[in-house]
């Protein structure tokens, strides 16, 4: 196992050239680096070349990291394991990648449908936020949330968003879309338009006292980025102050698409919004808020049946059964 820390220092800085964001790499690094002090203490230590032999070692690691897991993080074990397989590969450590035999858990998208934040909790933890004691903390707060209900962005996209792809005089917010490789460009509402322009002159007085330059938008008391894992930690925090139920960022997105769709916006629109690669993915939205299926209900005869019963004061004794 010699040259582990080398190699995996090197996979992760290949990583790093594909875009993934800080909190991904880190968490990659992490699980190699553990994968590789869990073979140092098998008894005896087998050699990189064994372990690129033999499927065992790394069988019995997914087997003791994934015990008790979710079927997602299990997946994303496998995967990761995989990945580095081939980076050996790539640089002649191993002659084959055992890794690419093993497969993780089926993972089906579609079974569950999206959680969305019903707009009475919305309600309240923009109040909450607008209620936070430091006027630094309540702008940025009421950025963050306004953003990601209003445009659907996904956290790595929101963590990455820098000034310049805030354009003030069209009211629009560049998204770099890394996951699809596609930009686009997403308006604002007037209210999301009021809470950038409040933010942004306390963010340049901060950045002036604490005498530092940062491209990225959203960032914290010291002046340093707000991380994906910070901006999620901030929305529990509010929601346990609050009383509410715990939200996700995800799920901002879920309702941004939902209630769209509710309100009577095009499927293509959204999917505009969304940065869909295809429609397909945002047509499941549509099992949670579809206009066109509620109109269908609102015709079902049983609407008729209820109605002539209630004109009669109550249903015939003679339709009873």
């Amino acid at each position: 196992m010699r040259n582990w820390e080398k190699h995996v220092k090197k996979y992760i800085r290949q990583c790093e050239t594909r875009g993934l964001v800080e909190s991904t790499l880190e968490r990659r690094a992490k699980l190699l680096l553990d994968w590789g002090v869990w073979l140092r203490m098998r008894r005896p230590a087998p050699s990189l070349e064994e372990v690129g032999r033999e499927t065992e070692y790394s069988i019995n690691y997914i087997i003791s990291r994934t015990a008790f897991r979710s079927k997602s993080f299990t997946y994303s074990v496998v995967s990761n394991l995989r990945c580095m397989g081939r980076y050996l590969v790539e640089e002649g450590v191993w002659t084959s990648n055992p890794l690419k035999w093993i497969e993780g858990p089926h993972m089906d998208p579609w079974s569950k449908l999206p959680r969305r934040i019903s707009k009475q909790r919305l309600r309240k933890l923009l109040e909450g936020a607008g209620r936070t004691v430091r006027r630094y903390d309540r702008h940025v707060m009421l950025v963050i949330l306004t953003l990601l209900y209003s445009t659907g962005m996904r956290r790595g996209e929101l963590e990455r968003l820098r000034v310049r792809d805030w354009d003030r005089e069209n009211a629009l917010i560049n998204v770099d879309g890394k996951k699809t490789g596609r930009e686009r460009k997403i308006p604002v509402p007037e209210i999301v338009y009021r809470s950038i322009e409040a933010y942004l002159p306390l963010r340049q007085n901060l950045l002036l006292e604490k005498g530092a330059e940062q491209e990225r938008l959203l960032i914290n008391q010291r002046g340093r980025p707000l991380t994906g894992d910070k901006i999620s930690s901030r929305i529990s925090r509010l929601c346990r102050r609050i009383g509410i139920e715990p939200v996700t960022v995800h799920q901002f997105r879920h309702s941004c698409a939902s209630d769209m769709l509710e309100e009577g916006a095009g499927i293509l629109e959204v999917q505009k919004v969304l940065g869909h690669a295809t429609v397909s993915t945002t047509f499941r939205y549509t099992a949670v808020s579809d206009p066109e299926r509620k109109r269908a209900i609102s015709q079902h005869p049983i609407n008729r049946m209820l109605g002539r019963g209630a004109e009669k004061g109550g249903v015939d004794e003679r339709e009873r059964i």
